[in-house]
């Protein structure tokens, strides 16, 4: 016979522990691209680069967020049904 209690809490805490381990991953992420920035170093950026990344960013959220829409758009009005006739 299983406790639904612990079963629940059991559930809960391996979300947890994935949502934490995720977040300890994405710190150390940061923490390196941040330590790997400094160490390189390089030269500085001129504005126009910062407007050409900017531009870019935006360019791609603007593709991205429309093909979504097709995709919403296609599957809910039928488009990506099949046929369903049997001489094909």
């Amino acid at each position: 016979m299983t406790n639904p209690l612990a079963d629940s809490i059991s559930a809960v805490m391996g979300k947890f522990l994935l949502v934490v381990s995720l977040l300890a991953l994405l710190a150390f992420a940061l923490w390196f691209a941040g330590a790997s920035w400094e160490h390189f170093g390089g030269d500085p950026v001129p504005a126009y680069g910062y407007v050409a990344i900017a531009g870019g960013i935006l360019f791609s959220l603007l593709v991205g967020g429309g093909l979504m829409a097709l995709v919403f758009y296609s599957s809910r009005h039928g488009y990506d049904e099949g046929s369903h006739r049997p001489d094909e």
